[in-house]
């Protein structure tokens, strides 16, 4: 192929070419039912369009941290607050691209070898794998892996500091307990292709609950001598700034969902208007509730936990409360594909025995959730120490070492976009994210989240059974009134 442009165009043809040959023989093996409870199966539960992949992507990327971001500013100060969320959305989507690329270049070279992927959903670590190498392989199974568990964690935890500020008489860790089994019901959903409906709903809850944060925080107006010192010091200082590098890496469940679409090659536009959709969500929100609140947030990661009790505010606890549900789905399907590929079952038609061979995944989750309840602060560690890998370092550097060789660039599938002069050009910008994260995210990043992490299990112990809960107010005793009638 020529370095020019056109034979780029002729090679994604023949991508999309091979894309509508697998739906028609999957259409052969599968006819579709035409009675309306087969419509209805289809409207509500078989989702891979370009708008169910936007819905998954923009529901998946922001959950609980939405209501951790005004804590994020509140260490910051507005202007890092606003231009670290519109850089790391940025390198975000530039990084998201890179993985669309390295997926469309190994479906694409194992489909003109006759390979169907049938039943089997293509997932990250199997993309190093058939490009890269084992080495490769084992270094994108475990980030990934690892981040997602602890994704899904972070879910939960934030499940139980919600449904807290509606029910306090039974304390976080037991809200944990509650949830944690609840989440079993994860392990009915077959594929990222079957979240249409949730995705549609967790979208439209997630962006009440943004505007209700926004609009209740205006309305409230700034608490008295409201004070707003950020930035105050380097730790609090890159340990929110870590968090909202953690905010934009929700794409590593990327493959997953362009794997459930019908024309995965668009994902790289998808990420990019869900990203767009997202800023409208968090910046408003974090800049509003900062400045009603000010310092207050630093002792009060919750946004919600600060703003009065009404039925607005309820309704977005309820809100929240499902979403984080519906992402906690998100996180461990994943994990679920992985472990089904390691017991063998992966593509068994029989969902039933799937869904049993699934529930041990979501043990660990619930473990970590109870042990290390620190909702905020465990967001800027895994941000640190798993996000900067998964979706920045490990998705730049790949994608430098498989294009390395002229030859590789000149029969690459995804050629670099118009707005690129040159492959020297895509090589930059990944070197500088490279380096970026290497020295912000896990060197300055990782120091102050691991020292604000250790601060917390200090302060609160491992297992705390409330993190961050008011102290409640006793009940009077026979003394406590005598003493009161006789004052």
């Amino acid at each position: 192929m020529v370095a020019g442009g056109a034979p780029s165009e002729e090679m994604v043809g023949n991508y999309g070419e091979m894309e509508e040959q697998n739906q028609k023989l999957e259409a052969l093996e599968e006819p579709q039912d035409p009675s309306i409870n087969g419509q209805l199966k289809r409207l509500f539960w078989h989702g891979g369009s370009v708008y169910d992949a936007w819905f998954s992507a923009a529901s998946n990327q922001v959950a609980q941290v939405l209501l951790v971001l005004p804590y994020s500013f509140s260490q910051l100060g507005y202007p890092s607050g606003i231009l670290l969320q519109l850089f790391y959305g940025t390198i975000g989507c530039w990084s998201c691209y890179m993985i669309t690329c390295l997926y469309v270049e190994y479906r694409t070279r194992k489909e003109r070898e006759g390979v169907l992927f049938k039943n089997h959903v293509i997932q990250w670590f199997e993309v190093l794998d058939g490009l890269l190498g084992p080495y490769w392989k084992a270094a994108g199974l475990f980030f990934n892996c690892t981040f997602l568990l602890f994704g899904g964690v972070i879910q939960l935890i934030a499940c139980a500091s919600n449904i807290y500020l509606l029910n306090d008489h039974l304390d976080k860790r037991e809200w944990t307990y509650i949830f944690g089994a609840c989440c079993m019901v994860t392990v009915l959903i077959p594929s990222f292709r079957n979240y249409r409906l949730w995705s549609f709903f967790g979208l439209i809850m997630i962006s009440y609950t943004a505007w209700y944060m926004t609009i209740a925080s205006l309305v409230h107006g700034q608490v008295p001598n409201v004070v707003h010192s950020a930035p105050a010091a380097k730790v609090p200082y890159f340990t929110g700034a870590t968090n909202i590098l953690y905010t934009f890496g929700g794409h590593a469940v990327t493959v997953e969902i362009m794997h459930a679409m019908w024309k995965p090659v668009k994902f790289k536009y998808v990420y990019v208007f869900a990203t767009l959709y997202v800023f409208t969500l968090t910046i408003p929100s974090a800049i509003a509730v900062y400045w009603a609140f000010g310092d207050l947030l630093l002792k009060n990661t919750n946004a919600l936990s600060l703003l009065p009790r009404s039925g607005a505010r309820d309704l977005a606890v309820v809100l929240m409360l499902i979403h984080q549900f519906i992402t906690v789905g998100f996180a461990v399907t994943p994990l679920y594909f992985v472990w089904e590929k390691l017991i063998g079952i992966h593509t068994s038609k029989n969902m039933l025995l799937r869904a049993v061979c699934r529930m041990p995944v979501i043990l660990p989750v619930w473990f970590f959730a109870i042990a290390f309840p620190f909702f905020g602060p465990i967001n800027s560690t895994v941000g640190a120490l798993l996000v900067t890998f998964t979706v920045y370092i490990i998705p730049c550097t790949a994608h430098m070492s498989v294009f390395y060789t002229a030859k590789a660039r000149q029969n690459a599938v995804v050629r670099p976009p118009s707005f690129m002069p040159s492959w020297t050009a895509v090589y930059i910008i990944n070197i500088f994210i490279v380096i970026w994260i290497v020295v912000i995210g896990i060197g300055w990043g990782g120091w102050a989240s691991v020292t604000t992490f250790k601060d917390q299990v200090k302060t609160f112990g491992v297992f705390a059974p409330c993190y961050q809960c008011p102290p409640k107010a006793e009940a009077p005793t026979p003394a406590n009134l005598n003493t009161t009638t006789h004052q």
